[in-house]
């Protein structure tokens, strides 16, 4: 059973930085490149209180979850696990000595694998992947035979069955996601795309995108932002400048409930 309380998050905590950094063999860049611009980040955004989002730079090693957590920063496990509940048991408990803050799960693992994982997580928070991001709906119809939307609230209701904590889903289909299961699942949203930013040769669905505004406003807990930090100048003015946005969207929604 989870032991996570759920609270209010402040404005740093909504914002997950996705430190997707990829070797560039040409370059003569290996993984250990890519992990160490991973603590390079790090090292800029220590203590500002913002999630840092590991994925394929994690695999095989762990422990760089622990050189996240000293500097002060919260990490997210972006793992998208994916098994029978076995496999997905001995991943829970591989990863419960670490104790990332999230982990995520793909809700097409169903749901006795994702309890299973669960149930090895009770101090995380445990968030099943609905419908990816670059998706749109002639791939949701092909894959899933049925729109985005149909297939991120089968999901959804699959991890509540599973007892999940969360979602990752896209923005455009938060406020139906939150009218539909209320506040029982946390809403976390990647393809979040800041005004002031451009990215080049994006891969994500343009139909499916919001600002950080914008996706506050439609109900999401937190927001996952990459590129466009990563690529700017100065990431943690990029940083900063974001969690003022959250901000200042999260006190007008107040101000309109």
């Amino acid at each position: 059973m989870s032991t996570i309380v759920k609270r209010e998050l402040k404005p740093a905590e909504r914002l997950i930085v996705a430190a997707d950094f990829k070797p560039d063999h040409r370059k003569g860049e290996n993984r250990n490149s890519a992990r160490f611009q991973v603590r390079m980040l790090a090292d800029k955004l220590a203590l500002t209180g913002v999630y840092l989002k590991l994925e394929s730079n994690l695999r095989g090693d762990y422990n760089l979850i622990n050189d996240i957590h000293s500097r002060g920063l919260n990490v997210m496990a972006d793992l998208k696990l994916f098994g029978t509940p076995e496999t997905l048991s001995a991943d829970g408990r591989f990863l419960r000595e670490l104790r990332p803050q999230i982990v995520t799960v793909c809700c097409a693992a169903e749901v006795k694998a994702m309890a299973a994982l669960k149930a090895e997580l009770p101090d995380t928070e445990v968030l099943g992947v609905t419908v990816l991001t670059t998706l749109d709906e002639e791939n949701a119809w092909h894959t899933y035979h049925g729109s985005v939307l149909e297939a991120g609230l089968r999901f959804a209701q699959m991890a509540l069955d599973a007892k999940l904590d969360g979602l990752v889903s896209a923005p455009a289909e938060a406020s139906r996601l939150r009218e539909v299961f209320g506040n029982a699942l946390t809403i976390n949203t990647p393809n979040v795309r800041p005004a002031w930013a451009s990215v080049e040769d994006d891969d994500q669905n343009p139909t499916r995108v919001m600002t950080p505004s914008e996706a506050i406003k439609a109900g999401v807990d937190r927001i996952v932002v990459g590129r466009p930090i990563l690529r700017h100048q100065n990431p943690y003015d990029a940083v900063m400048h974001i969690i003022e946005e959250i901000a200042i969207a999260a006190e007008q929604s107040l101000s309109a409930a």
